[in-house]
């Protein structure tokens, strides 16, 4: 099978003509100008040592010179033979909080920005994993399926607000539903000999609405998923603010009694839940440490077999064509343009060379 790997690279031969049109414009001028600058019985003692056929000679060697450099870079191939790839890591669903007091400012910019940069964080840690991603607050919705893509976990990651979820609260419960359900709808299909991992992250300060969740997490663990959570937020805890559209602070969320809320991180409450989900609690903090620790536990875990794939290597053929550019360049370098028998114009003498 023979094939151009970059084959956009032919556009560069539309330069040809234009090349050739300048050196055309350009040879004109010059005579031209030495007719200008020399009278007719002159200028044929001058230029008489000059070879046309060699600079003709040479201009087709640089017309040479781009043909076979575009060829060699458009990357000719030859030949293919398949090569069986599997894929091997840990399935990982990552659960965000989007609830109005993730907009809390105890951690700056807000909670949410932190937890973005978290997960950012972890997701340059991860290799070769299958990760999903969940928005949460008052419900769940599942934001990407199980992928490789890290890539556009990160763009969903960015685009996640309080406006992405219907309901406002935090549903630790329908989280763990909705994850667990995108494990089994597009994780990798467990059989006898192949025990897969899997693990979900849940990224929140904490701040649950609902009191079934431990159960909902003890359910998840029996069914083989982990539950890891990783907190935000600070103890002293912070006001939520509300802002307009254009963001700006317009006041801070109250209460029924018209007292400011104020949001605090409950770290007791995600440690048993983590606990209650056969994981670990990590704090988040500026220092990274967090994610840090959460990869050396995913690393000590099982890791398994993704689904396998063909991948198809083909012969490079640029190689040969690229010499030949660069010798026909080096040729048209050292070429002269000068006659052999050349004889020079020495006053009123002409002197053979």
């Amino acid at each position: 099978m023979f094939r151009f790997e970059n084959p956009s690279a032919f556009n560069y031969l539309f330069v040809l003509p234009i090349l050739l049109i300048f050196i055309v414009i350009a040879w004109r001028m010059r005579e031209k100008n030495l007719e200008k600058a020399l009278n007719a019985r002159l200028k044929p003692f001058l230029v008489s040592s000059r070879s046309v056929r060699k600079r003709q000679f040479k201009i087709v060697l640089e017309v040479l010179v781009v043909i076979f450099a575009v060829f060699a870079l458009a990357r000719p191939q030859y030949g293919q033979s398949s090569q069986k790839v599997r894929s091997q890591g840990i399935e990982v669903i990552v659960a965000l909080d989007v609830s109005n007091s993730m907009m809390a400012e105890d951690m700056k910019p807000n909670r949410l920005e932190h937890a973005r940069n978290e997960i950012g964080r972890l997701l340059s840690l991860l290799s070769g994993d299958k990760v999903g991603l969940v928005a949460f607050a008052g419900s769940a919705l599942l934001l990407s399926p199980m992928t490789n893509d890290y890539s556009a976990i990160r763009m969903f990651v960015d685009s996640a607000t309080p406006n992405s979820v219907s309901t406002q609260g935090t549903d630790f419960k329908s989280a763990i539903e909705v994850g667990l359900n995108a494990m089994k709808r597009g994780g990798l299909d467990s059989d006898e000999q192949l025990h897969v991992t899997k693990i979900m992250v849940l990224v929140t300060d904490g701040e649950s609405t609902t009191s079934d969740a431990l159960d909902m997490a003890r359910k998840a663990a029996k069914e083989g998923l982990r539950i890891f959570t990783l907190g935000l937020g600070t103890r002293a805890g912070a006001p939520i603010p509300e802002r307009d559209e254009f963001g700006n602070l317009q006041g801070y969320k109250k209460d029924k009694s018209n007292k400011t809320i104020l949001s605090t991180a409950k770290e007791e409450a995600l440690l048993e839940l983590a606990q209650a989900g056969g994981g670990a609690y990590y704090h988040a903090d500026f220092s990274g440490q967090a994610v840090e620790s959460l990869k050396k536990d995913i690393d000590k875990m099982q890791k398994s077999e993704f689904d396998s794939d063909f991948a198809t290597n083909y012969d490079e053929k640029y190689q040969s064509l690229l010499a030949v550019a660069i010798f026909l360049a080096l040729i048209e370098f050292l070429l002269g343009e000068r006659k052999r028998d050349a004889r020079f114009w020495r006053g009123r003498f002409e002197v053979a060379q």
